[in-house]
């Protein structure tokens, strides 16, 4: 059987289920079900390779992000078992709400899985689109003035970064046209590479600059941000984790490929200096806007933007290592600020509140939260022994190497950043207890899973995977 139709065909037949089915118990369980046959068969895909056709593509580079997407999927997904029953026995979801949120969920990883594996620019374009619109209706859930505000400023402003994104892919398909051919053969990605040396460079200028600011907005670049903090605070904490952990890497993504593409046209404009800028932009604002949050959630969106900020930058810089330095920030950052937000979820179901001053003392009030929030904000910051170091430290590394000015901006909002989550650490995790100190009934084993599969990787990473995350680095240039 071919792997893709576990990784499209789970998500898709779950959403088609759990919209009929109303019970909690039996959602959550085929919610947690679906997206484990969709990571099963991402795994397969590494034995595997199915041939591509004009519409489905695997190959070296979306592989990666297909298997990190589909293994945070699933952990989100057990997370959102016992969190989404606390929302139910409080009362702020309703068994009608429940059965949507199960249903969009599994819509959610069918648009970003789909546009992970689309071999058409124009079918990706729709199923980012779809990943999107199914994370403005779970933002807007608890239908509260908040949420509705939050969700519809997701909205305006994603639909006007898709515009853009829209606009930049018809500008790349009419450049390829007259070389490639109309239809589908002029909208694949295998086609669009191979021939892109002949397409007129002045079209894909424009293209690329439409791209860049279009799928820049849904993966959280400044200043075009503006969506991200309110949907994380106002939206269900597992979507917090899937918008930080998933939904900024399709985006992501989708600028890799047409950066690729660019990058065969020799009279191409270069991406890589308006890559760097946005990402020391993001970087820079991110990290002193950390100092002025008093929401706990809202502080870690603005997190998501500093680190997005890195990664773009990191792949700005390109080379061998600079490639390899944004994969391994964005898988490591994938799966810490997973892990953040499932030890956030929860410390905010305890507290009652997601106000960082009326919490405190969660160590000795919930141990194993309070250590686990220590460690994920440890590991976030980029301290040793933890991934994200390494991958920080091999971004600066390269940065160094090729433009130092840069790279004392990049130490510098590093510094920054690192200051902001070290106050706001200690005024939650430590010091005399606040709030109240009821308990909840949580679900510790993906937050520790996430974190202890970063501390691994900080401390060891296989040969298979190195090579692996090099060759992916070549493919990118």
């Amino acid at each position: 059987m071919n792997p893709l139709f576990g990784v499209l065909g789970a998500p898709l037949i779950g959403a088609a289920v759990l919209a009929a089915i109303p019970g909690y118990r039996m959602s959550a369980r085929l919610n947690v079900a679906a997206s484990l046959i969709a990571f099963l068969a991402s795994l397969l895909l590494l034995r595997e390779r199915p041939p591509s056709g004009d519409l489905l593509l695997v190959d070296d580079l979306n592989i990666v992000f297909i298997v990190l997407s589909t293994f945070i999927g699933f952990t989100t997904s057990v997370f959102s078992a016992s969190y989404i029953g606390h929302e139910l026995e409080t009362g702020r979801l309703t068994p009608a709400y429940l059965r949507f949120y199960h249903a969009m969920f599994q819509v959610m990883m069918l648009g970003m899985n789909l546009a992970l594996v689309s071999n058409n620019i124009g079918l990706m374009w729709v199923a980012v689109e779809l990943a999107t619109l199914s994370t403005v209706m779970m933002v807007g859930i608890y239908r509260t003035h908040e949420a509705i505000e939050a969700a519809w400023k997701y909205f305006i402003l994603g639909s006007v970064g898709i515009a853009l994104a829209l606009f930049g892919t018809i500008l790349v398909y009419l450049a390829a046209q007259p070389v490639v051919g109309a239809g589908l053969a002029g909208m694949a990605w295998t086609g669009l590479v191979a021939h892109a040396a002949q397409f007129d460079p002045a079209l894909l200028n424009i293209a690329f600059v439409f791209l860049l600011l279009g799928y820049g907005t849904k993966v959280g670049l400044a200043p075009m941000h503006a969506w991200l903090p309110d949907a994380h605070a106002e939206g269900p904490t597992p979507i917090s984790a899937v918008l930080s952990g998933l939904l900024l890497n399709v985006a992501l993504y989708a600028l890799l490929r047409f950066k690729m593409l660019m990058a065969a046209c020799p009279g191409a404009i270069a991406p890589g200096p308006l890559m760097m800028g946005l990402g020391l932009l993001s970087l820079l604002f991110a990290a002193l806007m950390l100092y002025r949050r008093r929401d706990i959630k809202r502080m870690f969106a603005y997190s998501s933007i500093e680190h997005m900020g890195i990664i773009v930058f990191a792949f700005g810089i390109a080379g061998p290592l600079g490639n390899f330095a944004g994969l391994l920030q964005m898988t490591m950052h994938s799966l810490t600020k997973s892990a953040i937000f499932f030890s956030v979820g929860h410390v905010a179901q305890v507290k009652g509140t997601q106000r960082i001053a009326d919490m405190g003392g969660l160590t000795e009030t919930h141990p194993l939260l309070g250590w686990g929030l220590v460690a994920g904000v440890a590991a976030i910051a980029g301290l040793p022994p933890f991934g994200v170091f390494m991958s920080e430290f091999l971004v600066v590394s390269s940065t160094f190497a090729r433009e130092p000015v840069l790279a004392l901006l990049l130490v510098l909002g590093l510094l920054i950043a690192f200051g902001a989550l070290l106050l706001r650490l200690t005024s939650v995790a430590f010091g005399a207890p606040r709030g109240p100190r009821t308990g909840v009934h949580a679900s510790y084993v993906p937050m520790f899973a996430h974190l202890a599969l970063v501390l691994i990787a900080g401390i060891y990473l296989p040969a298979p995977l190195v090579a692996w995350f090099q060759h992916v680095a070549a493919l990118l240039g």
